[in-house]
């Protein structure tokens, strides 16, 4: 299965990149729905991939109710090819360039 962090990446990318608000419940049933992520993964599963998406600056969390979080992105994400592994990532313009697959620097 693909690593977690890159898919919420991939979803926030192709779907909320341009969208003024979005919750971790869009993101998980989007994930879900594609097989992109486990069926065993449960939504309270997904929080340390959203705080640690938070914790390096990509998006913020602007409200939370229950178990429902919104988030608001910095900026928008862009893809951009890793010279290293070849793979396209979305990666924001004020976050270390690194590879979120190898690490390599892009």
């Amino acid at each position: 299965m693909n690593d977690v962090s890159l898919e919420i990446r991939n979803m926030i990318f192709e779907k909320f990149n341009s969208e003024e608000r979005f919750t971790n419940d869009q993101i998980y049933a989007e994930l879900k729905s594609s097989g992109k992520i486990e069926k065993s993964l449960t939504i309270d599963d997904m929080e340390k991939y959203f705080s640690k998406l938070c914790e390096i600056g990509i998006m913020r969390n602007i409200a939370q109710n229950f178990t429902t979080q919104w988030f608001k992105l910095f900026e928008p994400l862009e893809k951009i090819s890793c010279p290293s592994c070849k793979s396209e990532s979305p990666i924001n313009k004020s976050e270390e360039k690194n590879c979120p697959l190898c690490n390599a620097s892009i």
